[in-house]
């Protein structure tokens, strides 16, 4: 609201002067018509003294005498002073209402959750305004929760808002205030959650790079056992799958070479960083029952993975449940370009496949599509910016 401020302190000293009397007087009555009771000269002059008294203190109280002022029929000869004070109220409410036209999206938002809504309103401003950086932090922060409303097209450009918003942050640009998100980290969390969510599918390797810096930031994605199962999925339908693809192309069937093992080395750290992501999204979980169903899912998945970087067992994975908070979480690996000069013993499942059996599709092949829990389906997301922080 400071433009609006700044706009009514211009100096109008003529025009925010009070009617003097002599001018009120002078307007008369409109032939075969009973003046309203709200558009008498005491009332006009009532309602002026109110619009100049909320100025500052309550704008849109200011606004709604304003209109109702000149909601007053006109009736016989406007004097120069009355003339000045109607183009004064005239300005001051179509800019009051060019000011509210670019923040009325904030309400539908943080507060109403109608996000449809809230992006065309804010969509028309961004028509004048591409690089409206408030505008844009606002809608790409929320981006994440436009999948349930099955809108392909509105998930598209919230997706957009998010990138253009970072790149814009990238660059340099910033804001005098982050209300209602509170600080330029947590805009740049949830624009990285938002663009790994919505990029996972089609693009899981990039997703897999927002979605490790999302969870860099203490804000509550930080606590979230859904960031911690979409960086699993991501690991798993992105680096994974692909490096699991190779080895199956290179390597499946054949006699183990430097060159296979140095392949399977780089697979295995994949593979860790999925068990770390998985366990921590166990541990998050806790036994909160909102996140039962989707924990059972993210237990099968740590546990398939675990069994098979440790000869099918199992013991030491409670231990690494409950401890694996405690720790940083893991960035994503440098691949190896040489084997180390003492590598574990790890026994591939039959038919030399990558794959441990029972979770992806056999013979090498990479996973159809994420493992249950990696993307939980049909569960609440993460808290929404208007719980987190009000």
């Amino acid at each position: 609201m400071k433009k609006l401020i700044t706009f009514l302190s211009i100096t109008t000293t003529v025009a925010i002067l009070a009617l003097p009397v002599a001018a009120r007087n002078f307007i008369a009555q409109p032939n075969n018509a009973f003046q309203d009771a709200a558009c008498t000269d005491d009332a006009k002059t009532a309602l002026y003294g109110s619009i100049r008294n909320n100025l500052k203190a309550d704008q849109a109280k200011a606004y709604e005498d304003a209109k109702k002022y000149l909601a007053c029929p006109a009736s016989g000869e406007v004097t120069e002073a009355q003339q000045k004070i109607i183009d004064y109220l005239k300005n001051f409410v179509s800019k009051y209402e060019e000011a509210t036209k670019k923040t009325s999206y904030r309400d539908l938002l943080y507060n109403k959750q109608k996000y449809a809504e809230a992006y065309a309103a804010a969509k028309d401003v961004l028509a004048t305004e591409p690089e409206n950086l408030q505008l844009l932090v606002d809608l790409g922060t929320n981006a994440y929760l436009l999948p349930p409303l099955k809108n392909a097209a509105l998930t598209a450009e919230g997706l957009g808002y998010a990138q253009k918003a970072l790149a814009l942050l990238d660059s340099g640009k910033t804001l005098d205030k982050w209300d209602p998100l509170g600080s330029k980290d947590v805009a740049v969390a949830y624009l990285n959650y938002s663009i790994g969510t919505l990029t996972l599918e089609k693009d899981p390797g990039n997703a897999l790079k927002n979605l490790l810096k999302a969870a860099q930031f203490e804000t509550p994605l930080k606590k979230s056992p859904y960031t911690y199962a979409y960086i699993a999925g991501a690991y798993e339908t992105g680096p994974y799958a692909k490096l699991s693809e190779e080895y199956k192309t290179c390597c499946s069937g054949k006699d183990e070479t430097p060159d296979s093992k140095l392949k399977l080395a780089n697979i295995n750290q994949i593979i860790d960083r999925m068990i770390d992501a998985y366990a921590r999204a166990v541990a998050v979980a806790g036994a909160d029952p909102k996140f039962a169903q989707a924990k059972t899912g993210w237990n099968e998945s740590l546990t398939t993975w675990y069994k098979y970087r440790n000869s099918d067992k199992t013991e030491g994975l409670d231990q690494l449940v409950a401890g694996v908070m405690s720790k940083p979480l893991p960035p994503e690996p440098t691949p190896l370009t040489s084997l180390p000069a003492t590598t574990p013993a790890v026994s591939t499942p039959a038919g030399t496949s990558a794959t441990p059996a029972g979770t992806g599709t056999g013979n090498g092949a990479a996973p159809a599509s994420t493992p249950a829990g990696a993307k939980p389906a049909g569960t609440p997301k993460p808290d929404k910016p208007r719980n987190r922080f009000h």
